[in-house]
């Protein structure tokens, strides 16, 4: 299906909005890292790639690309990336303690950039979903 076309305006919106957090400031590495996360959690295999490849152009070492599954078990990625992490985790699962993380996100980064991380991580989750369910395969 042709869900791009069938609700061009719909979905033009909900790009524009990611554009947006793109430019917003924060790092667009650790975007990327996030919305590689939550693909690989939904398994969209099209954003999954999309995304690897964007952390590749971006610099980021294969090597590290390859253990964002298990980047709990791993001393690859730093403090700001676990965190983003977890908090993408967080909300995506919705099992986590989010007063504990959110307290982490708050010594680190704004308030503005709290919103749009949670905003690009939620945006993310739609998009994989809209893909997944509407697009068929890759």
């Amino acid at each position: 299906m042709n869900y791009k076309e069938i609700a061009k305006e719909t979905i033009e919106n909900l790009y524009r909005a990611h554009n947006s957090i793109r430019k917003s400031g924060i790092d667009e590495k650790l975007i990327a890292l996030v919305e590689l996360r939550i693909s690989q959690i939904n398994g969209c295999a099209y954003c999954c790639s999309f995304h690897a490849k964007e952390l590749s152009d971006f610099g980021l070492e294969q090597d590290i690309i390859n253990r964002l599954p298990g980047w709990k078990h791993t001393q690859v990625f730093n403090d700001q990336q676990k965190l983003v992490l977890e908090w993408a985790e967080a909300i995506i699962y919705n099992k986590y303690d989010w007063e504990n993380t959110k307290a982490k996100l708050i010594k680190h980064f704004t308030e503005r950039e709290i919103v749009e991380l949670t905003a690009s991580i939620t945006l993310m989750n739609t998009l994989n979903k809209l893909r997944i369910t509407l697009a068929g395969e890759d």
